[in-house]
């Protein structure tokens, strides 16, 4: 696995995506800077099975909630030791929002949505998560 860009669009449901290495570049932070977007980077130890279910969660919750207005960057830390150290990256995965700032940094399992979208400031810490189907008595 290799530093990988994933633009939003052209996923499929998997996460199958048409995959070309590439480093992070300028261009595209400023391009989704203007329209409001976010730039995410995922920093993952490999293609282990920790790795591709968090690449997987990260993907499904962009996809859901900033359908088009996000730029990922899947940068694995074995293959880039130097990018993992200038980040100072201490656990994989590693999840970090660069913009729109405050620049946030989640770490571990990737798996609990709530946890990734207050970790992206698209939800409130203290908003209530409710399953589906269930009302509130008025």
């Amino acid at each position: 696995m290799t530093a990988t860009r994933i633009p939003s669009a052209g996923l499929d449901s998997a996460g199958a995506a048409p995959i070309q290495p590439q480093l992070p570049c300028v261009d595209a932070a400023a391009r989704t800077r203007t329209n409001g977007g976010h730039v995410l980077t995922l920093y993952v130890a490999s293609l282990t099975p920790r790795s591709v279910a968090a690449i997987r969660s990260v993907k499904d919750v962009c996809e859901k909630h900033l359908q088009g207005r996000y730029d990922l960057e899947v940068i694995d830390i074995y293959e880039h030791p130097t990018l993992a150290k200038s980040e100072q990256i201490v656990a994989a995965p590693t999840l970090i929002k660069k913009l729109p700032l405050p620049l946030r940094r989640l770490i571990g399992d990737m798996a609990d949505e709530h946890r990734v979208l207050v970790g992206l400031d698209l939800r409130s810490r203290d908003e209530v998560v409710r399953p589906a189907g269930f009302d509130t008595p008025d």
